[in-house]
């Protein structure tokens, strides 16, 4: 587990891959929205997917700003209440 990402508006943790667990066989990403509350898990091919966009995002130099703009893009698919562990 790694925090790759963390501005007022958004913390990004990344599992990393595990080939033995079918879940975690691209690894995968928690992306929480911090004023919402919420948070998904993405894994799989959709794993495989945002570490693709993040790198083609990364290569633009993008300002902490484009990379919330970013991350926003998830808002919708957001279901699931942060909970403290």
């Amino acid at each position: 587990m790694n925090l790759i990402y963390n501005s007022e508006q958004y913390s990004v943790v990344e599992f990393g891959a595990d080939r033995d667990h079918e879940a975690l066989h691209f690894g995968g990403y928690e992306i929480m929205d911090k004023s919402g509350k919420r948070e998904i898990y993405i894994d799989g091919p959709a794993a495989e997917m945002f570490r693709k966009n993040v790198q083609d995002l990364i290569a633009t130099e993008p300002s902490m700003e484009d990379i919330d703009s970013f991350l926003s893009s998830y808002d919708i698919l957001m279901r699931q209440p942060m909970t403290l562990h």
